[in-house]
């Protein structure tokens, strides 16, 4: 049993430190308003963000790039705050290129990979952005974007997105853990191996997700806009997928603000693991949740006398030590690194909490925007 905690915390350990190097690696990007600039329609699929939708237009307003570049298309997933009345009254008095779209007009269409796919079909851009109503953008989102494009040639770009605000000691520990997550999937891309990212800031070709049909494959499972496409797109176009570590990128978005919403998102995302195609994600996911197993059974077994404290210390900072690694980067890139002063305290709460959205994430029944969802 030793043996076996140690295989699997090393292995973790591992696989952290390899990605701690590749995030070194990955090159800041540098925005130039000289590149030729690509045609970006960025889709906000949106539903009941009344509270937050004028805030995202004024930042999509404000976007340092060509007017006649860019557009924005809304589509309204039946809401039920008034967000599509904000979005026509916004513009009606404002000069960016503004579509609202209703998926109420589309028998059948509901939820987000819906609304995504409508947005693309009415879109005239070349290149698609996607970003969700409740975020926040710098002005120099779309040029970030355009920079990568031009640079790399990819197919797919993913950015980075951060937690904000951040006050509560809830809300700290949410955005150290979603940091992690940010850090892994950059990563990942950056070692050639895509396994995460996030649909709040997402760019990719709109011939290229034509190409792999867009969502089709996994209509089944709510969500997974952002890493199904991923992986398709990645299988389909080898070494064309790319990062954007660019403080210019980042997108600003809401910690959840009760513990409710928070697990049911947490396990709308762990429902989707199980429908992974790609062998890299199926196994980044069975080592995580086994290095965190391994954590919780040496201390239980500490606790009963069956091992000695000294072992449960040594597997928490194989652990830990990693985490910390890692961390200390992304915060860095995200200027929080006094974030890292509670990685030990998110350890103690993060393996129940790890195993119980695991658990139900297999079942993958949840609430989300005021609907009941399953995976099937």
């Amino acid at each position: 049993m030793t043996f076996l905690v140690l295989l699997v915390v090393g292995a973790y350990a591992a696989i952290v430190l390899r990605c701690w190097y590749a995030w070194k690696q990955l090159p800041v990007i540098k925005t130039s308003a000289e590149n030729p600039s690509a045609y970006f329609s960025v889709i906000v699929p949106v539903r009941n963000e009344a509270q937050n939708i004028s805030s995202l237009l004024k930042d999509l307003e404000r976007q340092q790039y060509p007017a006649d570049h860019y557009e924005v298309i809304v589509v309204d997933d039946h809401s039920e705050d008034g967000t599509p009345e904000l979005v026509l009254q916004f513009q009606g008095n404002s000069s960016l290129k503004l579509s609202l779209v209703l998926l109420s007009s589309f028998p059948g269409k509901r939820q987000k990979k819906a609304a995504v796919e409508v947005g693309i079909s009415q879109a005239r851009g070349e290149w698609i952005a996607c970003t969700d109503g409740d975020c926040r953008l710098t002005p120099f989102w779309l040029q970030s974007f355009n920079q990568v494009r031009h640079t790399y040639n990819p197919k797919f770009i993913s950015g980075p997105v951060v937690y904000a605000p951040l006050i509560t000691l809830w809300q700290k520990l949410q955005g150290l853990e979603f940091s992690a997550l940010i850090g892994i999937g950059a990563a990942s891309i950056g070692l050639g191996k895509p396994t995460m990212c996030n649909g709040a800031n997402l760019a990719y070709e709109k011939a290229a997700f034509k190409e792999v049909n867009g969502f089709t494959g996994n209509e089944q499972v709510p969500s997974g806009d952002d890493e199904f496409l991923l992986h398709k797109i990645h299988l389909r176009f080898p070494g064309q997928v790319a990062f954007v570590k660019a403080e210019e990128a980042i997108v600003q978005t809401p910690p959840a603000f009760t513990l409710s919403q928070f697990l049911h998102q947490r396990i709308r995302w762990a429902s989707k693991w199980r429908h992974y195609e790609t062998r890299t994600s199926q196994v980044l996911a069975l080592v995580v949740l086994g290095a965190n197993v391994a954590v919780l059974g040496t201390l239980f077994a500490a606790f009963l006398n069956f091992s000695s404290w000294t072992f449960f210390a040594c597997v928490l900072l194989l652990k830990i030590g990693a985490d910390a690694l890692l961390l200390n980067q992304v915060l860095g890139f995200f200027h929080k690194k006094r974030l890292l002063s509670l990685l030990g305290f998110l350890q103690l709460v993060y393996v129940p909490y790890i195993l119980f959205t695991s658990v139900l994430g297999l079942k993958g029944k949840y609430h989300w925007k005021g609907r009941q969802l399953k995976t099937a």
